[in-house]
């Protein structure tokens, strides 16, 4: 086994979507000599994104892990989706990280997604880097982007490499911390020269140096007090404080580089190994006793009980599934059994897998901070925890991603529809923040996930996993149909004589409207013998088919009470299917006389923007019949809590990442059905009768 709790990190590469991250872990697994050539987004050679739909849009769609070594350190990198459709992903996959890279762009600056990374990595407690790619690039401009990003991220970011040159002019750069200039060549080997720093850039080194002192003494009482009496301070306690300041999370350094020439990216893994945690400096986690509420902490320790916690799993259908875990703590080896706290079950494995991209590597033991894989366990999943046992502990997981857009999902070939549906629910698997079901009300496959990319990626998915074909339409609506008013002494007499025996049934009802969501009650209230109980059931079953294909537009039909309380029958003609059906007719020509209405689903919206996009929210609600029903603040946003039908917010991702420039999100569930204006119900009503023609 070559690697040491104390020699281990365990980092994420974080960004928004297009900010080079996998090029730049590409670049420092060439340097630490794990892959041989320098793999490229571009041309569909990288060694994270190799799933075909990530090739297709050259994005990361899935969070991919590696390792490599540099100086006796072995570092495991997780790359990690920069695009909010797959942020759960990279939620999940950080719960293995002790650090966070944050890449930002140097020709774009801080976005949402460079946000969104701050704030998990906030959460996380993650000690961080940001790495300026792209110096290479047109229009990069290292000392914009520093000022966009310390008046954008909260906590202390300190520039302490400075580039030489920038965009083709672009050639290597300073370590404010050494005091000494570094030129690298340009042919992606990442090699570097020691030279001077260069004349032209002496004044400016020296005022960031003074800034950067200033900022690093702050993590230090005692070297604090000698900097402001004025006395000459040791490089090596600067040093000492600057790598403490960097673990505690106190200081964020701002470096730069091209991840795409390797450049630069030599200084970021010296700086890993030196500024970021092990496993070991971090504290436990916490986690509960299963079936109680006693908790327990796990201490990142080789000889506490083993114990892990499962951050992705990968549906294969060659493979079958792969579990990827982070080992909190204990020694793992392959004679030790597993148990599934969360399930309550054992699991058997004959292997422990390290990953290296889309491949799989044995072996013979793991440790505290190892990020390993299992093939094919029986009953585990994302978020559960692995463990031993006698001494078994429950961590939780981050919280899953709200679904906030749902398609129809339908076969291409007729006839395969069950192997969607169970083709799906192996995807499930792997992705927890999609949702499948079944739409009773329009019978229809409804596929729900957390953006249009994220919904389209899984359809490829599933042709390209399993074979099956499928198109995304936009869901229909589960309007409802009720009535309004009262009718009494329906009556409906069903007769058919055509030569043998005929049929005869004949059925008398009031039907009456209930409260909203009391569903359909049925009452039998006949007095004599005019009809055989025995056809009551008949009766019932007649009325519950008609609900559910209702009468004015097809939609199930809802809170009314039927009261059957006479008919008429016929010893020979009678029969269940002739009462079933005097009863489907009754109804329906009765609730044609009770002032039908189409309700429709109100959803309850709560939306979080920045302030400065407020007011074209609101107004676009407005637009859409919705009410704002009230306000709160979180941080710099605002948040919305609001109402609106369905039919008007059903792509409303879509749209509110236009109107907010892809800095607002919102969860979205059922609030209640209301009454369906008039002029829509007509609307409705006509599409439906036209689909049934």
């Amino acid at each position: 086994m070559d690697r040491t709790i104390e020699l281990l990190k365990d980092v994420a590469l974080v960004a928004h979507v297009g900010s080079g991250k996998t090029s730049l872990a590409e670049a420092m697994l060439l340097n630490g000599k794990s892959t041989s050539r320098l793999g490229k987004v571009d041309d569909g050679s990288s060694n994270l994104d190799f799933e075909q739909e990530e090739i297709k849009r050259k994005i990361t769609i899935s969070s991919a892990f590696h390792h490599y070594t540099w100086k006796k350190s072995y570092i495991n990198i997780i790359d990690t989706p920069g695009d909010d459709n797959f942020l759960s992903d990279a939620k999940s996959s950080m719960q293995a990280a002790d650090a966070a890279i944050i890449v930002v762009d140097a020709t774009a600056g801080v976005k949402i997604g460079t946000e969104n990374a701050w704030e998990i990595s906030n959460e996380m407690g993650l000690s961080r880097i940001i790495f300026v790619n792209k110096m290479d690039r047109e229009r990069a401009d290292f000392f914009k982007i520093v000022k966009d990003i310390q008046s954008n991220l909260t906590g202390k970011t300190v520039p302490v490499i400075l580039p030489i040159g920038a965009e083709e002019d672009f050639a290597g750069v300073v370590d404010l911390v050494k005091m000494k200039a570094y030129e690298y060549g340009k042919d992606g080997s990442g090699k570097m020269e020691e030279t001077d720093i260069p004349d032209d850039m002496s004044g400016t080194v020296e005022e960031w140096r003074e800034m950067m002192i200033e900022n690093i003494v702050e993590a230090n009482d005692d070297l604090m007090e000698k900097y402001l009496e004025g006395e000459e301070l040791d490089p090596k306690d600067i040093e000492k404080t600057f790598f403490m300041g960097i673990k505690s999370g106190e200081i964020t350094p701002i470096i730069c580089g091209s991840s795409t020439l390797n450049m630069g990216v030599a200084h970021l893994m010296n700086l890993i190994i030196q500024g970021f945690p092990s496993p070991n400096e971090r504290s436990g986690l916490e986690g509960k006793k299963p079936d109680s509420e006693d908790t327990v902490v796990r201490n990142p320790a080789e000889d506490e009980p083993f114990s892990a916690l499962v951050v992705k799993t990968v549906a294969d259908p060659f493979a079958g599934k792969l579990n990827i875990l982070k080992v909190v703590s204990g020694t793992l080896t392959t004679d030790i059994p597993l148990y599934n706290a969360n399930k309550g079950t054992k699991e058997k494995f004959s292997q422990i897998l390290i990953m290296e991209g889309k491949k799989q590597t044995p072996t013979d033991a793991a440790i505290p901070g190892d990020i390993i894989a299992f093939a094919k366990l029986k009953d585990t999943g994302t978020g559960d925890t692995l463990c031993v046992e006698k001494d078994p502990v429950i961590f939780k997981p981050i919280e899953i991603m709200p679904t906030v857009l749902s398609y129809a999902v339908e076969a291409k070939d007729k006839g395969s529809e069950d192997k969607v549906f169970s083709s799906l629910a192996k995807l499930l698997e792997e992705d927890p923040t999609l949702t499948i079901k079944r739409d009773p009300t329009t019978a229809e496959t409804i596929i729900s996930g957390v953006g249009l990319i994220h919904l389209e990626t899984t359809c490829e998915k599933l042709a390209r996993k399993f074979g099956v074909e499928v198109i995304l339409k936009p869901a229909k609506i589960p309007y409802k149909e009720t009535i309004k008013k009262s009718v009494k002494g329906i009556v409906y007499r069903h007769k058919k004589q055509s030569g043998g025996r005929g049929q005869f049934a004949e059925v008398h009802f009031d039907i009456s409207p209930l409260e909203s969501g009391a569903g359909f009650e049925f009452e039998e209230a006949l007095v004599g013998m005019n009809v055989p109980r025995n056809f009551v059931p008949a009766v019932e079953k007649g009325l519950v088919e008609t609900l559910a294909n209702g009468v004015i537009a097809k939609y199930t039909l809802v809170d009314l009470k039927v009261r059957f309380y006479d008919g008429k029958s016929h010893d020979v003609d009678s029969s269940e299917m002739a009462f079933k059906i005097a009863a489907s007719m009754c109804l329906k020509k009765g609730v044609q006389e009770a002032n039908p209405i189409l309700l429709e689903p109100i959803m309850k919206l709560k939306i979080t923007v920045p302030e400065e996009a407020m007011g074209d929210v609101m107004g676009d609600l407005n637009g859409r019949r919705g009410k704002v029903m009230g306000m709160d603040t979180k941080g710099k946003n605002q948040i919305i809590i609001a109402q609106a039908p369905l039919s008007e917010v059903a792509r409303y991702a879509i749209d509110l990442n236009g109107i907010t420039a892809g800095r607002g999100t919102f969860a979205m569930e059922l609030s209640h059905y209301e009454e369906l204006p008039g002029n829509l119900a007509e609307k409705v009503i006509a599409e439906s009768k036209q689909d049934a023609e």
